[in-house]
């Protein structure tokens, strides 16, 4: 399978960023793309919707369904894929894209701020990929993706920020179990974790513009996740992949078109195991 047109996906926080990323990639290719965020109305700091991000699906070529989602409340994710269902006739992929991140050491951390990062990243993801079983199973060819690190447990990547670092890989956790749970019905899990900082609107509010300008598109990503859903489902499951890498073994070899500034040395993202080396320079392009 080479294209999704007519396939479903629903991805959560898709109304900006790499979740809206994801989404273009696949509507270009005619895919309905259900949004299921919590931004309705704008933001005072980060851009779009999931109305904006609506119509940027339909302007790709897809069909949209934006719905305000809080992935922590129980009965808003039952009822989001419920009208997913109704619109579409079914799910086909399910994108566990969001996430909370609050890089502080253990004494800045409130327990409020804590808990939101578990109730997002790991409990949300397992909510949605729970709530989504019933429709995958009924699927041609389904697909979880995580958008979260490879389980590369080392001190280093926990010390900084302990809270935010179990939150994170409590998704891939997610991922690792149920990759072996649902492998005997076919549906396929896997994680997806980026090589350098992506540069989104929440990286540029949390951590600043000069990053921003060390970091590559969300399109690197997309193109990444699209090959997976791609993939025939019962034979691609419980991989642990790093954009780069995945995109070199399948013939990608420009890395430099997804830069933001060329000139600008890439600034590697956390988790990334030393034994996974990247396929292409990360220092400046020109």
């Amino acid at each position: 399978m080479t294209t999704l047109q007519g396939k479903t996906l629903f991805i959560t926080g898709a109304s900006r960023g790499i979740g809206l990323a994801i989404g273009l990639r696949a509507a270009r290719d005619g895919a309905n793309v259900v949004i299921a965020a919590k931004t309705s109305e704008p933001h005072p700091k980060l851009p779009g919707t999931i109305h904006s991000a609506a119509e940027e699906i339909e302007r790709a070529g897809g069909k949209a369904l934006p719905l305000m989602v809080d992935i922590r409340e129980e009965d808003q994710v039952v009822g989001a894929f419920k009208a997913a269902v109704e619109r579409f006739g079914g799910v086909d992929i399910v994108v566990n894209n969001a996430s909370a991140i609050q890089l502080t050491k253990t004494p800045d951390t409130d327990m409020k701020r804590f808990d939101l990062m578990h109730q997002v990243n790991a409990r949300g993801t397992y909510l949605v990929s729970k709530t989504a079983l019933p429709y995958l199973e009924k699927a041609e060819n389904p697909h979880i993706l995580m958008l979260s690190p490879p389980l590369d447990i080392r001190e280093r990547w926990f010390a900084p920020h302990v809270a935010y670092s179990l939150a994170k890989y409590g998704m891939s956790l997610v991922a690792l179990g149920l990759a072996g749970e649902l492998r005997p019905k076919g549906i396929a899990v896997n994680a997806l974790w980026p090589r350098t900082t992506i540069a989104t609107s929440a990286i540029k509010y949390v951590v600043g513009e000069p990053l921003m300008r060390m970091s590559r598109t969300p399109e690197i990503i997309a193109d990444a996740a699209h090959l997976i859903f791609t993939r025939e489902a019962r034979a691609f499951t419980g991989q642990f992949l790093i954009d780069d890498t995945f995109l070199a073994e399948n013939g990608v070899t420009d890395f430099d078109r997804y830069r933001v500034d060329p000139t600008s040395r890439l600034q590697e993202d956390f988790f990334l195991p030393a034994d996974v080396p990247a396929p292409a320079s990360l220092g400046p392009a020109a």
